[in-house]
C-alpha cells in the first residue's frame, strides 16, 4: 500500500520538480558488461591507490599531519610517475596548519582558456582509513591524470587533489582556497568535476536512501553513481548525465537539486558554486547508500572494485567529451 501511495504522490509532485530531477536519456537498464583488457588495467590502478592511501597511510586528516603529508606526496609522486613534467603545490594555512593542494594541467590545443576541473578531496575524518571517503575519488582522479598526460583535449584539464575538505568551515576548504584563485585570476571554468565517493554499490532493495521527497523519484537499489548538481548548474549537469548514459553501461542518475537540500552541497563543487562556476559531484551518495562512512569500517573490502573500475572508464569518456566540446 506504502509503494502504491508513493507512486501516486510521485506522479502528483513530479510536475514541480521535474526541474531538479528530470534528466536526458535514460539510465542503463540490463547485466554489466565484462570488464574489458582496459578495464581490468584500471581495476588494478584504482586497487592500488586505494590501498596506498586507506591501507597503508590511513588517517589523513589535519590531526594525523604525517599521514596527510604522506597522502600529498603521494599524489605528487603519481602524478610525475604518469609523466608529467612537474606539478604545481598551492599551500594554503587552516588554523595554524601548513596544507597544500595539487594539481597538474594539460593545456587545450584550440580552447586553452576554457578550463574542465577534475578534483578530489585526498583528506579524512580524524582516525578512519577514508577507502570510500574519499580514497576512491583521488584514485580515480589520478588514474584520468595519467590517462590524459599526453591525451590534449581542445580545453584545458586540471586534475586536481584538495586538502581539508572534511570540515564544516566552507572557507577552510583546500577546494574554497582553489575556487578563489581562478575566481581572482578571472579565469574561465567551464565546468567542475568533484570525485567524491565512487567505490560503494548494491543490488539489495532498499539499499538505497534520499533525503524526502526525492525519495519518490529514483530508484531504491543502490547500483548507480549519481551525479549532484544545483540549479545554477543544471545545463552542466544535465550535459554530463546525457554524455554518461549515451556512452556508458552502468546506471546513472542526476540532480539539480534546489539551494534548500543541503546534502548536495557536502563536497569540494561548492566552492565553485560559490564563485559562479558550473559543477557537480560524482558519488555513490556517501551515507545515503554506506552508513559506515566516517568510521573505521570503512575500508577496502567494502568496495566494488569492478563496477568502480566501470564508472572510472565512463568518466574518463565523459572528460574526453567535455573536453573537446565547442
Amino acid at each position: 500500500m506504502k509503494r502504491l501511495w508513493d507512486k501516486v504522490l510521485a506522479s502528483v509532485l513530479y510536475p514541480f520538480f521535474r526541474p531538479y530531477v528530470g534528466m536526458p536519456g535514460r539510465s542503463y537498464r540490463g547485466p554489466l558488461p565484462e570488464l574489458t583488457d582496459d578495464d581490468k588495467l584500471t581495476r588494478t590502478h584504482l586497487v592500488r591507490h586505494v590501498r596506498m592511501l586507506a591501507e597503508k597511510i590511513g588517517d589523513r586528516s589535519v590531526l594525523n599531519m604525517p599521514g596527510l603529508n604522506q597522502a600529498a606526496d603521494y599524489i605528487g609522486e603519481e602524478f610525475l610517475a604518469a609523466g608529467y613534467s612537474g606539478f604545481d603545490e598551492q599551500p594554503f594555512n587552516y588554523e595554524g596548519y601548513d596544507l597544500r593542494n595539487l594539481e597538474v594541467r594539460v593545456e587545450g590545443t584550440e580552447l586553452p582558456n576554457e578550463v574542465l576541473v577534475v578534483g578530489a578531496h585526498y583528506d579524512t575524518v580524524p582516525g578512519t582509513p577514508g577507502a570510500d571517503d574519499n580514497a576512491t575519488g583521488v584514485a580515480a582522479m589520478l588514474h584520468l591524470a595519467r590517462r590524459f598526460a599526453f591525451h590534449p583535449c581542445r580545453r584545458s584539464l586540471r586534475f586536481v587533489g584538495f586538502a581539508r575538505e572534511e570540515t564544516k568551515v566552507t572557507n577552510n576548504m583546500g577546494s574554497y582556497d582553489y575556487a578563489k584563485r581562478c575566481h581572482d585570476r578571472g579565469e574561465k571554468i567551464v565546468g567542475m568535476l568533484s570525485l567524491e565517493m565512487m567505490g560503494v554499490y548494491s543490488d539489495d532493495e532498499g539499499s538505497q536512501k534520499y533525503p524526502w521527497p526525492f525519495k519518490l523519484f529514483y530508484p531504491t537499489k543502490g547500483n548507480f553513481i549519481g551525479f549532484v548538481g544545483n540549479t545554477a548548474s543544471r545545463d552542466f549537469t544535465r550535459r554530463c548525465v546525457e554524455l554518461f548514459r549515451r556512452d556508458t553501461k552502468f546506471p546513472c542518475e542526476g540532480v539539480a537539486a534546489p539551494d534548500w537540500v543541503k546534502d548536495a552541497t557536502r563536497s569540494d563543487h561548492l566552492p565553485f558554486w560559490l564563485f559562479n562556476y558550473p559543477a557537480l559531484m560524482i558519488t555513490d551518495t556517501s551515507n545515503f547508500r554506506f552508513p559506515l562512512y566516517h568510521t573505521m569500517e570503512d575500508t577496502l573490502d567494502k568496495l566494488n572494485f569492478d563496477r568502480f573500475a566501470l564508472v572510472t572508464a565512463g568518466v574518463q569518456r565523459l572528460v574526453k567529451e567535455l573536453g573537446n566540446e565547442k
